[in-house]
C-alpha cells in the first residue's frame, strides 16, 4: 500500500506555479496515487502514473463523474467550487445522459467545415494582429492567445461581430478579478451575455452552434442549452488559450523551435504536440468520485472523495507504460521534457491530454486546427518577433489545475497599413475574397 505524507502537498500558490513537475517527482515517491491539497483546506487525491489515469478513465462502474455529494462538504465560498460544483451539462453526467448530452456537441462540431474554421481563425488573428502590429510590442496572452477563442466563439455560437468585445471582457474580468465583487460583476455580464444569444436564437436560427443545440434530437431543455454553451465556452477557451501561448513561449526561447520561424524543419504543430505531452494546458483535472470505497492502486480512498487526474504527471511519468520517456529521461525532473536544446520533438502520439475513456475531448480537432493555425498566423506576419524575457523568468498563474502563463511578452519589427507585400491588413480581406462558403446544415 501507498505510503503519504500526513500533510497533503498543495497544488496552488507561487513554488507550485514556478516548478510543477518538482512537486510530481516528490509526490511520486509515494506512489502512482498521492494526497494534496488544491485549496487552502481542501484535500484531495492526485492520480499521477499513466496506467493508473488510463484505469481510472476507463472504468465507469468503479467512477462517477457526478461531485453532488462531495459538495456538501465543500465551503460555499470555496474559490474551487465553481470549477467543480454539478451542472446539468456533459461534463458532470455519466451512462445515458452524458451520452445524450455529449453526442449535441459532437453532432454540431461536426457540421463546422474545417476549411471554414481555418478561414475565420485567420480573419480573427489578423483582427487581433491589427490592434498591436504597428507597436512593436505585445503581450501574446492578454492580446493574442486569450481574446482569440472568444472572437471565435461569439462568431461559432452565432453572436453579432459587435459583441465579441463584451465577451472578451467578460472573461477577462472573471479571470483577472482580485476581489469577490469583480468576480461576481464578471460572472453576472457573462450570463447576460449567454441570455441575450439563447434568446437571439430562439427568435431566429442560423447556421450557429447554438440553433444546432436548440434543435438536435436529443432535445435539450432550455437550462440545458445555456448549460452545454457555457460548458462549451469555458472549456474550450481556457485549454485553447493556454495550448497557444505555452506553444509559442517555446518556439520563441528554444533555438530548434525559433527556426520555424524562418522555415526551419520544426512546425508550429510539432510545438503544439510538444505542449499537449510535456506540458498540458489543464494540467490537473478530470474529476472524479469512487461509488463506493475502493482500493486504486494500492491506496484506500473513501466513496465520494475528489480524485483529479494529473495529465502532466502522467504524460512525463519517467519510462511510462507507453515505451516514451518521460520529464526525468529527457529534461530532469524539474524541466519538462522537449525543453532542451536539440530535443526531438514530440509526434503527439500516447499522452493524456485530451484526457481518455467516455470523457475525453469530444472536439479535439477543432481545438488543435485553432491552436495551430493561430501560431502560424502570427508567424508568417511578425517574422523576426521574439521574447523580451527569458521563459525562466516567465510568470505562470498559479492554481491546481491549469498550466498557464500570465503574461508573454514580445516584440518585433512595427508593421505599417500602407506598407508594401500581405500584412494584417491586406491577408484577411485576401482569404475572404477566396474563401468558399460554409458547407453547413443543420442536424438531420
Amino acid at each position: 500500500m501507498s505510503y503519504h505524507a500526513l500533510e497533503p502537498v498543495p497544488l496552488y500558490g507561487p513554488d507550485f506555479a514556478a516548478d510543477p513537475h518538482a512537486v510530481y517527482a516528490k509526490l511520486r515517491q509515494g506512489g502512482p496515487v498521492a494526497k494534496v491539497e488544491i485549496a487552502p483546506g481542501l484535500p484531495a487525491f492526485l492520480v499521477l502514473s499513466y496506467q493508473a489515469a488510463l484505469d481510472l478513465l476507463r472504468d465507469t462502474d468503479t467512477w462517477s463523474k457526478n461531485p453532488s455529494v462531495w459538495q456538501e462538504t465543500v465551503p460555499k465560498d470555496s474559490p474551487i467550487l465553481p470549477m467543480l460544483q454539478y451542472r446539468p451539462n456533459v461534463l458532470f453526467n455519466d451512462g445515458a445522459e452524458h451520452a445524450r448530452l455529449r453526442s449535441v456537441i459532437t453532432d454540431s462540431f461536426s457540421l463546422i467545415e474545417p476549411h471554414d474554421l481555418r478561414r475565420r481563425t485567420i480573419e480573427a488573428s489578423d483582427m487581433l494582429l491589427r490592434n498591436f502590429a504597428e507597436r512593436g510590442t505585445v503581450d501574446l496572452v492578454t492580446e493574442y492567445a486569450r481574446p482569440l477563442p472568444l472572437v471565435l466563439f461569439n462568431a461559432l455560437f452565432g453572436m453579432p461581430d459587435h459583441h465579441s468585445p463584451q465577451l472578451i471582457r467578460t472573461i477577462a474580468g472573471m479571470m483577472e478579478a482580485t476581489e469577490p465583487d469583480e468576480a461576481i460583476a464578471a460572472g453576472a455580464e457573462f450570463e447576460q451575455y449567454v441570455l441575450e444569444l439563447v434568446t437571439l436564437k430562439s427568435e431566429k436560427r442560423g447556421p450557429d452552434l447554438t440553433s444546432w443545440f436548440m434543435d438536435h434530437p436529443a432535445g435539450l431543455s432550455l437550462e440545458e442549452v445555456i448549460h452545454q454553451i457555457v460548458l462549451t465556452m469555458a472549456a474550450g477557451h481556457e485549454p485553447t488559450t493556454n495550448l497557444t501561448s505555452n506553444a509559442l513561449s517555446r518556439m520563441l526561447s528554444n533555438p530548434d523551435y525559433y527556426s520555424t520561424l524562418s522555415g526551419g524543419a520544426l512546425t508550429p504543430r510539432d510545438a503544439v504536440n510538444d505542449v499537449l505531452r510535456n506540458e498540458p494546458p489543464m494540467a490537473n483535472y478530470s474529476a472524479h468520485y469512487p461509488r463506493h470505497n475502493v482500493r486504486f492502486h494500492g491506496t484506500w480512498i473513501h466513496a465520494n472523495q475528489l480524485v483529479l487526474v494529473s495529465y502532466a504527471a502522467a504524460n512525463t511519468e519517467p519510462q511510462t507504460g507507453t515505451g516514451l520517456p518521460g520529464a526525468a529521461a529527457l529534461g530532469g525532473p524539474h524541466e519538462p521534457a522537449g525543453m532542451r536544446t536539440g530535443a526531438a520533438p514530440s509526434d503527439g502520439g500516447s499522452h493524456l491530454a485530451w484526457s481518455a475513456g467516455p470523457h475525453a475531448c469530444p472536439v479535439k480537432q477543432p481545438a488543435l486546427l485553432i491552436a495551430v493555425t493561430a501560431i502560424e498566423r502570427l508567424a508568417n506576419q511578425l517574422c523576426d518577433i521574439q521574447l523580451t524575457v527569458p521563459r525562466a523568468e516567465l510568470e505562470w498563474r498559479a492554481g491546481p489545475f491549469h498550466r498557464a502563463l500570465a503574461h508573454l511578452p514580445a516584440s518585433f519589427t512595427p508593421l505599417t497599413p500602407d506598407q508594401a507585400g500581405v500584412t494584417p491588413w491586406t491577408s484577411s480581406s485576401r482569404t475572404r475574397r477566396h474563401a468558399t462558403s460554409p458547407a453547413t446544415a443543420g442536424p438531420a
